[in-house]
């Protein structure tokens, strides 16, 4: 089908309008219009090619958001004018062990990504939601629970996941000690989703002038991590720290933090760290983790959970041709927390 996108064409130039084509839909696909999608740093990544593999042209957004128009002859789980979702992954290899029990984010032979994966059955390359269709396999097509604000709800799948799946994996619960470390996208979801699973959540920044926000979000405290004497007083003080900073940074500080088998899981950054010292992590039995989105029936789970504690992300509308400045504002921290395009401004 044809449709229209906002694409990169290369790594130094502005994302501009492209016409292309959309794969016919196979017979387990669901065709949709995107209503909303979100605007995420892995998307900045990619259209600059900060990790090297980009493929050109590319088209990025993979926190969708729409309405379903056409579906294939053996879908049964979805009809037209459902409303729909979809994140990181349009596809796996559906058979390994991974994908067998839930985990196609870890698929053995690697899921398809929402954008810069390689269809299973063309072999041309993803491209994402920044765009007024798309075509997705009815297994990684998840449902929009009633009462979800469908404007708001776009960074729920990427943001959301991606903080909730180590929440559940280190069974966050009732009286759980969880530290933030960030305050952006990723941060302000886990410190939502942590108070709503009934943890006590304190925010880890470099300054206390965010103090506010962190207790408007749900959080209980916040420390500053520049203030040696506040640090030291809370060792051994967290069970679970979420750190989403999106770039190089040094660890070593929030180790400490750690009570025993304590785990500090990575969900920002992708690359490498300052050096770890292994000393607090040996004598503490303390773990450094890393953790990437969940897997469809948690993603689903994790909708449904929003939905029924009413918890959402805090977002700023944008129309499609604004996306680049929102890239630069991206780059300069400027946004609270998260931009959602309205697509509705992305004329055919």
């Amino acid at each position: 089908m044809k449709t229209i996108g906002f694409a990169c064409t290369s790594a130094d130039v502005p994302l501009a309008p492209l016409s292309f084509e959309r794969r016919a839909p196979r017979a387990n696909d669901v065709v949709m219009e995107i209503l909303y999608c979100g605007v995420c740093h892995s998307d900045l990544h990619w259209a600059k090619n900060d990790w090297g593999w980009t493929v050109f042209p590319a088209i990025p957004g993979h926190e969708i958001i729409g309405r379903v128009i056409e579906t294939g002859t053996d879908v049964t789980r979805y009809k037209a004018g459902d409303f729909v979702a979809v994140g990181c992954m349009v596809d796996s290899c559906q058979h390994c062990d991974q994908c067998r029990k839930g985990e196609e984010q870890l698929c053995r032979e690697g899921q398809t990504g929402t954008y810069g994966g390689f269809d299973r059955f063309t072999k041309e390359h993803t491209l994402g939601g920044y765009s007024k269709h798309l075509v997705v396999r009815e297994e990684f097509v998840l449902r929009v629970p009633d009462g979800l604000d469908l404007a708001r709800a776009a960074p729920l799948l990427c943001a959301g996941i991606t903080t909730y799946s180590p929440l559940r994996t280190w069974n966050v619960g009732l009286g759980s000690r969880v530290g933030v470390i960030g305050l952006g996208g990723l941060g302000h979801m886990a410190v939502k989703l942590a108070s709503g699973m009934g943890a006590h959540v304190t925010v880890l920044s470099r300054t206390p002038d965010k103090a506010k926000d962190a207790h408007a979000l749900g959080a209980n405290a916040l420390l500053v991590s520049t203030d040696p004497e506040a640090m030291a007083k809370a060792a051994n003080g967290f069970d679970l720290i979420i750190d989403t900073v999106p770039v190089r940074h040094d660890l070593n500080p929030y180790m400490p933090l750690l009570d025993v088998d304590g785990t500090l899981v990575i969900v920002g950054q992708l690359g490498p760290v300052d050096e770890p010292n292994t000393v607090p992590m040996v004598l503490g039995r303390r773990r450094i983790a890393g953790s990437p989105i969940g897997g469809i029936r948690q993603t689903q789970e994790m909708l449904d959970f929003c939905a029924a504690k009413n918890i959402l992300p805090d977002v700023e509308m944008i129309r499609m041709d604004e996306i680049n400045h929102a890239f630069e504002r991206m780059e300069r921290s400027d946004v609270r927390y998260r931009f959602v395009i309205d697509m509705a401004s992305l004329a055919l």
